[in-house]
């Protein structure tokens, strides 16, 4: 199970990369091969501010539907466009070309309740 060490970890499956003010969000390594296969990543919340462990958006799998938690407080910039035509991209690298969104961090210090590498380990 890959799971970066650079990277701060929800309960929920979700990882977050902060770079300055902004940060990369997605799924875990863990998180898709428990869902497996992804068929289509649903996320309409561009232009919009979605408070920490609110829903974000969806992604679905061939069998289930899973709702997608922010890590932290943000306003939503981006949607990674390449989920549209690929959304397997998210089973086949999850912290790379798989992201989900780019957001605007809001409040950094809500970074600090997030787990590490180590702490998201135990808990999977």
């Amino acid at each position: 199970m890959n799971i970066p060490q650079n990277l701060k970890y929800t309960k929920d499956h979700e990882w977050i990369r902060l770079e300055g003010d902004q940060a990369y969000v997605g799924i875990t390594d863990y998180a898709q091969s428990e869902l497996g296969e992804i068929v289509f990543v649903d996320i309409n919340t561009v232009g919009e501010t979605v408070g920490q462990n609110e829903v974000f958006g969806s992604v679905e799998a061939v069998k289930t539907v899973s709702d997608l938690n922010m890590p932290v407080t943000g306003e939503v910039l981006e949607v990674n466009e390449a989920l549209n035509d690929q959304p397997e991209l998210v089973n086949n690298d999850p912290y790379g070309e798989g992201w989900m969104i780019r957001i605007a961090v809001k409040d950094a210090s809500e970074m600090d309740s997030l787990l590490d590498a180590a702490g998201y380990q135990a808990i999977i």
